[in-house]
This record gives C-alpha cells, structure tokens and sequence, in this order.
C-alpha cells in the first residue's frame, strides 16, 4: 500500500474509533476494533504477536519493555490485523521480534513488506500526520532542535527514536 494511502488509512482508523488526539489512546483504538490485549513474558526477542482465529483477535504485547515501546508495538499489531489478515476460519500469527525503530539491512532493503508496511501504519496511528503538524505550528516548534524531537516525544508518548523516525520520514525535520 502506498505511504499516502497509509496515512489515509491511519487518520479514518483514529477517526472511526473516536481516538483521533493526542496522545493517541492506543489500548482504545484496540478496544474498539474488538482486539484483546494482554501484556505478557514474552522474552528477550519478541516485542509483540498477533493471533487472528475466525472473527476473534488478540495482541500480545510485551509486558517487560518501556511503555513507549509497548504502545508501538500495540500500533504495529493494529496494523497487520487492518492490513494483512485475511477472512478465514484457519488461525493466523504475527510475531513480531526485536521491533525497532531504526533501519536495519532487512527494512531498507525492503525484504518484507508486510514489516515496512506495519511500521509505516503502526507509527502512523500513534503520530498522525495532521496531529504532528498541527502541535509543531501550535507550539511554534523549531525541528533543529533536538529538545524539540523529545518534547514531541513525550507529548505523542513514544520514543525519541521513533518521533525522530517519524519526523524524517514525513520530511518535517532536518
């Protein structure tokens, strides 16, 4: 799917589950597309996995990582289920393992779509692209700054990394 057409994806999924605002209430967006969380031990390597079973779904998000962390893996999950599920009676699994925020070889290399897309979509439910640029024109925000990029960080709830990631890849920022 194309970036554009993400972005779309991303503001009516907020807007239709009534979680269009900052910080974006995640756990709601979840609550509301009828997908269980449940935070778990999920060891070192994995961040979060999806189980997709008929018309039930539930995300398991990793218990022993940083709430910042927890939430994007939550939005990546939300995003597979709105992306690559499929209508079936056989049961479906998304894991997701050490979830990052920066390029690694296989995302720039593009090797799995279905990941790059995830992310796109993931961090565009939790930073909206509208939202974003709205609170930067509000604020009055100079992006060269990197007390800025933490700023925003805590405000939307997610990582310096991944606002920065954000910032970059909609071209707000440096």
């Amino acid at each position: 799917m194309a970036r554009q057409s993400l972005e779309e994806r991303a503001e009516k999924t907020l807007r239709d589950t009534d979680a269009y605002q900052v910080p974006v209430p995640i756990h709601l967006v979840a609550q509301r597309l009828n997908l269980t969380l449940e935070a778990a031990t999920l060891g070192d390597k994995v961040s979060g996995l999806l189980v997709v079973q008929g018309d039930r779904a539930r995300i398991g998000y990793n218990s022993a990582h940083a709430r910042v962390r927890q939430r994007f893996t939550i939005s990546h999950e939300i995003a597979h289920y709105l992306l690559h599920t499929k209508k079936t009676d056989k049961a479906q699994l998304f894991i997701d393992k050490e979830l990052t925020f920066r390029r690694d070889e296989t995302s720039s290399a593009g090797v799995d779509p279905e990941e790059v897309e995830a992310n796109h979509l993931g961090a565009a439910l939790l930073m909206p692209r509208t939202l974003l640029r709205e609170e930067i024109r509000n604020q009055d925000m100079d992006l060269d700054d990197g007390e800025v990029i933490e700023l925003l960080a805590k405000r939307f709830q997610v990582s310096g990394a991944a606002m920065s990631n954000r910032l970059t890849n909609l071209k707000l920022s440096f």
